[in-house]
């Protein structure tokens, strides 16, 4: 028996187990009825239904719902019309869908499946980057079918994880060079100063002062 608070109890007689389950107003709960002996539990029944009630739906809330969606296409089928349905057969993936893609054959048809076979691979690899073959081309009946699934996005890494990481393994990221940057400097040009060389003075020829008459 297992006690309110999950703690285990021992092997206990049923007149006990009410007993004590009245004592504690909770319920006694056969938990596993195959044990030998029986395994019960005392706990809150109702709080119990409404705990796992809870639980379902949260679970329903975080599970992914698809559909599965049906393209038929022929095994003559043209380029153009190919081109267009494999357009449609994208979008469903994209949107999350599986899809099924069938090959219908008609008399004469019946006798060359490997026709169907080459249409339905050829979709495959036009769709390779957005879907992946989740069953291969199966021959039922008068068709041939194939299921496609989404191909699970990529995380795509940030730049500045790049930066980091570069600089964990010791190396420092180099910075983009600018345009500038690759245009050499101007070498200055020098200043010329005109020197002028002093003249010595000029000696003037001496005066002679003759008295008047």
């Amino acid at each position: 028996m297992i006690g309110g608070d999950g703690e285990q109890l021992g092997i206990i007689s049923l007149p006990r187990a009410l007993e004590m389950a009245r004592n504690d107003n909770l319920d006694l709960v056969e938990v596993s009825p195959t044990a030998q002996p029986p395994v019960c539990r005392l706990l809150d029944y109702g709080k119990y239904k409404y705990e796992q009630t809870r639980k379902e739906r949260e679970a329903r809330k975080t599970q992914k719902t698809w559909t599965l969606k049906e393209m038929r296409l022929k095994p003559k089928i043209g380029e153009h019309d190919l081109d267009f349905k494999t357009k449609l057969i994208q979008n469903f993936l994209v949107d999350g869908d599986k899809v099924k893609v069938t090959v219908n054959f008609r008399g004469r048809e019946n006798a060359h499946p490997e026709l169907g076979r080459a249409v339905l691979e050829d979709v495959a690899k036009r769709l390779a980057e957005v879907g992946s073959v989740e069953r291969m081309p199966l021959l039922e009946g008068r068709s041939m079918t194939m299921i496609m699934t989404p191909v699970p996005a990529k995380p795509q890494r940030p730049a500045e994880d790049h930066g980091r990481a570069a600089t964990e393994n010791g190396k420092a990221p180099q910075p983009s060079a600018s345009p500038d940057a690759a245009i050499p400097p101007t070498p200055a040009q020098p200043t010329v100063v005109q020197s002028v060389t002093a003249q010595p003075p000029r000696e003037e020829p001496p005066v002679s002062l003759t008295p008047t008459q």
